[in-house]
């Protein structure tokens, strides 16, 4: 073992990291170095040979924080990093779905919707069934069915006893029926579906069971009912999962999370080491006792205290204002103040905890003639151009995709209009086909559409991944439509060409960083990268 391996831990990490051969869990306050304990045990088990690095499953909560932990341990250990299973929930249900999709009945090319792909899809299916989307919000339904998964649950498992309840239950039935038609998943349905794949056929979870010794867990606060579920199976009743997590930093309750699931592991696991990581290397001491003072108060915690051993820094100023209006102008007078005492606007940082709260702020910055950016927003596999674009790639890797196809059929437009869509559409029910199949029989531009897809699929057949994709952007004819545009909407258009642009650059770095020249397992990619930063929107 490499004797710098160890060498800068403190105490309770080098305890973490060094633990026997057992599962654990890891309290780790914020800025203790939970990244690093969770790493460096990584690259301890594979360099005293505990394990192989098959023998390694890690899971994390942000594809971030998945790429960092491999990039840490590629520069701890000379070992090829593509044999780790290192990703998020999602992520690695996918790639297990990928691997075993017969048995998941799934297509190969199965597709993953984003949340709106999830949510035009239910609009869908209660239009289908004529439901009143005042009494039941399309959003409403969409938390219903993500939250009925996340707690392992069919819709003939859900417990109805309104009628309200039960028309939800309807709409959740048929919306997993068209799904199945389609070959599409949800982000949900990927952990759901591999849960049952693993409960139900004994021989895989053997495998899987046999493969992954050490099981271990980044934010493990963060987990909802489902995810523990799968991890319990996964471990058997053998294998070591290590959980690093803070349940003073639980705050996802409202997305499923459900901090119970520490207490549940430590009986479920007969966890015997509980270690703490108390010292913070990111904070002054008045920040930590602030924190230390106001966390007290919270009722059943597991309990810990942060200390550092930096000074105190500068002491902690709270503001309580009347109203926003009030707030923002305060802000706007602390701005100036730190301007002309010398402080570079590029310098200072304003937070905010929703973007409802951005316009206010946003407002009294342009009045007081503040110049600044504004970050986060759409991100990229979110703006429409881009959407437009993987709806084309979508349709030609899964023509049973009924979304990505009521996206781009008149886009650009080709003449094919509302009534010409419904009128697909009915066909589609008639037979019990897809938009693609009932697409086939009919005529005219309809068929021309038809027609469109299967040149642009057979034309890309042998092409790699990035030359797929600029194919089908000029082919298409976004690339025309946007150049096309004049006046106002110019610059617009051009912004769009080059997010266009940049989606080829996207898939020449995933084909270099992954290896895989594959469209489906990009499209996957860019699903996986846009239903993360979704996942917390739906509030």
């Amino acid at each position: 073992m490499n004797s710098s391996l160890l060498s800068g831990l403190n105490p309770p990490q080098l305890q973490a990291v060094t633990l026997p051969l057992q599962s654990a869990l890891v309290l780790a306050g914020a800025g203790s170095g939970k990244t690093r304990v969770l790493t460096t045990r990584i690259a301890y088990l594979i360099s005293t040979g505990a394990v192989s690095p098959h023998g390694i499953l890690a899971v994390t909560f942000t594809n971030k924080a998945a790429k960092e932990m491999v990039t840490r341990l590629s520069a701890m250990l000379p070992i090829n990093m593509r044999g780790l299973w290192i990703g998020t929930f999602h992520g690695l249900c996918n790639r297990l779905l990928r691997a075993h999709y017969r048995e998941a009945n799934l297509p190969q090319t199965f597709q993953i919707l984003d949340s709106g792909d999830q949510l035009a899809a239910i609009k869908r299916v209660m239009k289908q069934l004529n439901v009143d989307d005042e009494k039941y919000p399309p959003r409403e339904i969409q938390n219903f069915i993500s939250g009925s998964k996340e707690q392992g649950l069919r819709a003939n498992e859900v417990e109805a006893y309104d009628p309200y309840t039960r028309r939800k239950v309807e709409v959740y039935a048929e919306y997993d029926a068209q799904c199945q038609k389609e070959g599409v998943v949800d982000f949900s349905e990927l952990l759901l579906r591999c849960y049952e794949l693993l409960s139900r056929n004994q021989s895989l979870r053997e495998h899987y069971q046999e493969r992954f010794k050490h099981i271990l867990v980044d934010e493990f606060q963060d987990t909802n009912p489902l995810q523990y579920q799968w991890l319990k199976l996964l471990a058997g009743g053998h294998n070591s999962l290590f959980a690093v997590g803070d349940d003073d930093q639980s705050i996802y309750a409202f997305r499923g999370a459900d901090v119970g699931n520490m207490q549940e592991l430590l009986r479920d696991f007969h966890v015997e080491a509980v270690i703490k990581l108390e010292q913070n290397y990111r904070s002054h001491g008045n920040i930590l006792d602030a924190a230390n003072a106001l966390i007290s108060n919270n009722r059943n915690r597991m309990g810990k205290n942060l200390w550092t051993a930096e000074h105190g820094g500068e002491p902690l100023r709270v503001y309580e204002a009347p109203n926003d209006v009030e707030e923002a102008n305060f802000i706007i007078s602390e701005i100036k103040q730190l301007h002309s005492d010398g402080v570079r606007l590029a310098e200072m940082a304003l937070l905010y905890r929703s973007n409802a709260q951005s316009r206010v702020l946003e407002h009294a910055l342009v009045s007081a003639g503040l110049s600044y950016r504004v970050y986060g927003g759409l991100r990229f596999f979110e703006r429409q151009e881009i959407k437009h674009a993987m709806a084309y790639l979508r349709l030609m890797e899964n023509a049973d995709d009924d979304n990505a196809l009521l996206r781009i059929i008149n886009y650009p437009t080709r003449g094919i209009g509302a009534r010409s869509i419904e009128q697909l559409q009915d066909a589609a029910r008639q037979n019990n086909t897809t938009l693609f199949d009932a697409a086939a029989r009919a005529g005219g531009k309809v068929a021309a559409f038809v027609g469109l897809i299967e040149a642009l699929r057979s034309a890309t057949v042998d092409l790699p991944l990035p030359e797929i994709i600029e194919h089908v952007l000029h082919h298409s004819g976004l690339i025309a439509h946007y150049q096309s545009e004049t006046g106002a909407k110019r610059r617009e258009a051009q912004e769009r060409l080059e997010n266009l642009n940049e989606l080829v650059t996207a898939a020449t770095l995933f084909v270099h960083e992954n290896e895989e020249d594959n469209l489906t397992a990009f499209l996957s990619h860019a699903s996986l990268e846009a239903g993360e930063h979704q996942a917390g929107d739906q509030d």
